[in-house]
């Protein structure tokens, strides 16, 4: 999708987010600056929530407000986070530091320089759960040492994870999954601004599908109005069927490959009976997702199989037993 994401593009003022309770501890916060705990499952809007406040509460928030990822240091190479453009001013000539000292030292210089405008600055610490006890107590020595010219930010899955030390520092707010009606509301106002052809039945089909993750709703409605022109139940239905059946394509190749033949064949089945496809259309369906998940030899392999696979269906009559074989023969050397 080369469009401009709407999850960027529509990011919610505080007055715009979809759960009143934690909006309005939120919008007192703006006054009051404390540390916070954003706690709530995936796709709730913690990190927009976060960002909604920073762009309430400074002037400058562009400067004011640091939005640091745990998954931007634990999910990289050292190299990859040294070169990236927010952390290198911070670690140059610092090559022997560990992951776990790089996030420090980018926290507590994060920290300890004055803010631009204002009184204070706001540090966000995303995906906190990910992080282990010593690196949480040394993120507790700095909320402790910069406690006055900095409001600290922990977004969370798991706020049990954390050590009650941090904890004990910050304010928990909860925001819990949007119902599926506040989701629609949500999508409305979006497609609305865009412009976006769309029905309230297309809506509401996209808010039951996403099931409580914001982020999701909103980029499955994007895609539907990008691939079909405009937002009807019908039109999601085709669009979010196809992603749904390569996020089950996914699953199966990963059982295949793991050996676990029962298990990619079950997946098998539920697309060939609930989901009433037949082997062209799985086959189709595999080198489509094959096509982003493999290169070089390994992707020729699976188009040889495929091959072999579509002239085999050609020629006998059971779909399941033919395409059970392209799974067989991926998990092979498992």
């Amino acid at each position: 999708m080369d469009a401009p994401l709407w999850t960027e593009t529509y990011a919610p003022s505080l007055e715009e987010l979809p759960q009143d309770d934690a909006r309005e501890y939120l919008l007192r916060a703006v006054e009051e600056p404390i540390n916070l705990i954003l706690q709530g499952p995936a796709g709730s809007g913690k990190t927009a929530a976060a960002r909604a406040l920073a762009r309430a509460a400074h002037e400058d928030p562009d400067n004011d407000f640091i939005e640091i990822n745990v998954a931007d240091f634990f999910g990289r190479t050292k190299t990859e986070i040294k070169n990236d453009p927010r952390f290198e001013h911070f670690l140059r000539g610092r090559s022997a530091l560990s992951k776990r000292d790089m996030i420090n030292h980018v926290l507590k210089e994060s920290a300890s320089y004055s803010p631009v405008a204002g009184t204070y600055k706001t540090i966000l610490l995303d995906n906190a759960e990910d992080v282990r006890e010593d690196f949480q107590q040394a993120l507790r020595r700095i909320m402790e040492q910069h406690h006055r010219t900095t409001q600290f930010i922990v977004g969370t899955r798991q706020p049990t994870k954390l050590i009650p030390p941090i904890r004990s520092r910050c304010f928990p707010v909860s925001l819990r999954a949007p119902s599926s009606e506040e989701t629609a509301t949500v999508l409305e106002r979006i497609v609305e601004a865009e412009g976006a052809d769309y029905e309230a039945d297309g809506l509401e089909f996209i808010a039951g599908y996403a099931g409580g993750d914001l982020r999701r709703a909103i980029l499955a409605a994007q895609t539907t109005a990008v691939t079909e022109g405009e937002i009807t139940m019908q039109a999601a239905y085709e669009t979010i069927g196809s992603v749904g059946r390569d996020e089950e394509i996914e699953s199966m190749l990963d059982d295949a490959e793991a050996g676990a033949f029962t298990d990619a064949r079950k997946t098998l089945d539920d697309l060939l009976v609930d989901e009433g496809l037949d082997g062209g259309e799985v086959l189709e369906a595999i080198l489509r997702v094959a096509r982003k998940r493999y290169q070089g030899a390994e992707l020729a392999r699976i188009h040889r199989l495929a091959a072999d696979i579509e002239f085999e269906m050609a020629e006998g009559s059971s779909d399941r037993i033919h395409v059970s074989h392209l799974l067989a023969e991926l998990g092979r050397d498992a």
